[in-house]
């Protein structure tokens, strides 16, 4: 019985630690994701660090404004409306593309991303 109770118990602690492990790469992979899509889909315009230096942003009329001072008092849900439907979605220029294609964990998770940038 006691040979029983134990390996049901390393197995419940095993089981226990897995789902914990998977929950931790889990956050890891969605914020690599969000760091892979703000490369891909912002960078360009908004540069590395959310300044509005990026190579594409020197010849953008308007410019990208560096997010510090841009997304200053601005909502997570205004910077989602801005990532999905572009600068016009917000009252901002048009020039910014609207990026509906994302799903709104990617959005979220965005968004928070862009936030620290800025922070």
């Amino acid at each position: 019985m006691m040979k029983v109770g134990s390996r049901l118990m390393k197995g419940i602690t095993v089981a226990g630690s897995t789902v914990i492990l998977v929950g931790m790469l889990g956050g890891y992979s969605f914020a690599q994701d969000a760091k892979q899509i703000y490369a891909e889909k912002c960078e360009a315009c908004h540069g590395a660090t959310g300044k509005g230096d990026g190579p594409a942003g020197k010849v953008l009329t308007p410019p990208p404004s560096d997010f510090a001072v841009s997304l200053k008092g601005k909502s997570d849900d205004w910077i989602a409306k801005a990532i999905k439907g572009g600068g016009p979605a917000v009252g901002e220029s048009a020039v910014m593309p609207g990026y509906g294609d994302l799903s709104d964990q990617q959005v979220k998770e965005l968004v928070d991303y862009i936030k620290k940038l800025h922070s």
